[in-house]
């Protein structure tokens, strides 16, 4: 491990890395989240990337690492050529190759990597797709194996076709906890987080990502501007959607700009606990491995529910109003 001056952050393999833990028992899991950049155009150069950044992971001990949307293509751009690329970016066409080089990395505890990639999906459209590669999963891309991203932003309904209604659970002895996942704008939709944590009953959700950083809100008036609003919006519902669903969040935001259209995107990985509370977070701005050991993730979701069941409550209060009635009134 080459490390920086004293006091600076450790760099190892050329990633700086953060690493924290939550308790002193080792029984419990580690995670790994990879707040990196997907430089576009540049499959090639992203296959090392996950795999280097891979090879830190197992060796710090990681029981799963995490990386964010789009790791191996980048994000979308607005040009025909965006198509042809993605097209070659397909995971199709480089399984093999993630499978040769991550599969033997996942000996001891690491037990898997989760990635997203584009697959093929109906007609011309992708699939925005989160898959998990283990010696323990046969066919990564398979269905039962996956979650595909549900609600499509932008330029992506364009690319993509929707992953339905399907949501997809995790369960590990070794993680000893059950997981959720959500794709970057499905973490928005609060009926989608609300069915992971009342009726699927996990533990946590994993958010993968690449959320923008730059949009600029104004109230001059009142004194108050923003030139970061989407990445400020990040910070805030990831926290206050752990806490209202009692859950987890674990939270991994691709970083650094856009190498066609120069967009930058907020970077900001991390876990938030089932208070709501943020208990580590990557850079804003450069590319970082946070790695997070002994995370007590079940024995702190009962602590939540032991002390406030939201979920019994909103159960016993909550009602459907899809039969109620829209009043207005206009005052003179």
């Amino acid at each position: 491990m080459k490390r920086t001056p004293h006091g600076a952050v450790p760099v190892v393999d050329g990633f700086q890395v953060i690493e924290r833990s939550y308790c002193d028992d080792d029984s419990l899991p580690s995670i790994g989240l990879a707040n990196i950049h997907a430089i576009v155009p540049g499959i090639e150069a992203n296959k090392e990337k996950i795999f280097r950044a891979t090879r830190v992971f197992r060796d710090l001990g990681v029981n799963v690492a995490i990386f964010p949307e789009f790791a191996l293509s980048g994000y979308f751009w607005d040009d025909p050529a965006c198509r042809a690329y993605m097209d070659e970016a397909l995971t199709e066409h480089h399984l093999d190759e993630l499978e040769h080089e991550l599969r033997p990395l996942c000996t001891g505890p690491l037990v898997g990597v989760v990635l997203n990639n584009l697959t093929a999906g109906p007609g011309d459209r992708y699939l925005n797709r989160t898959f998990f590669i283990s010696p323990r999963v046969p066919d990564p891309l398979a269905q039962e194996h996956a979650y595909d991203k549900v609600f499509l932003p932008g330029i992506e309904k364009s690319y993509t076709a929707s992953g339905a209604d399907d949501r997809f659970v995790l369960r590990g002895e070794k993680m000893k906890a059950a997981f959720g996942f959500t794709t970057c704008y499905d973490y928005l939709f609060t009926e989608l987080l609300r069915q992971y944590s009342f009726e699927d009953g996990v533990d946590a959700v994993v958010q993968i990502a690449s959320w923008r950083a730059a949009a600029s809100r104004e109230y001059p008036f009142m004194n108050v501007r923003t030139d970061l609003y989407y990445g400020e919006l990040w910070d805030k519902v990831i926290a206050a959607s752990s806490a209202q669903n009692q859950v987890w969040t674990i939270a991994c935001n691709s970083v650094g700009r856009h190498g066609i259209t120069g967009e930058a995107f907020w970077g900001g990985s991390g876990i938030w606990a089932p208070s709501g509370i943020e208990l580590v977070q990557a850079s804003h701005f450069h590319e970082e491995l946070l790695v997070v050991h002994n995370l007590d993730i079940r024995g702190a979701r009962e602590f939540e529910l032991a002390d406030f069941d939201y979920e019994f409550d909103f159960r016993q209060v909550h009602r459907n109003m899809s039969d109620g009635e829209s009043r207005e009134d206009r005052l003179a």
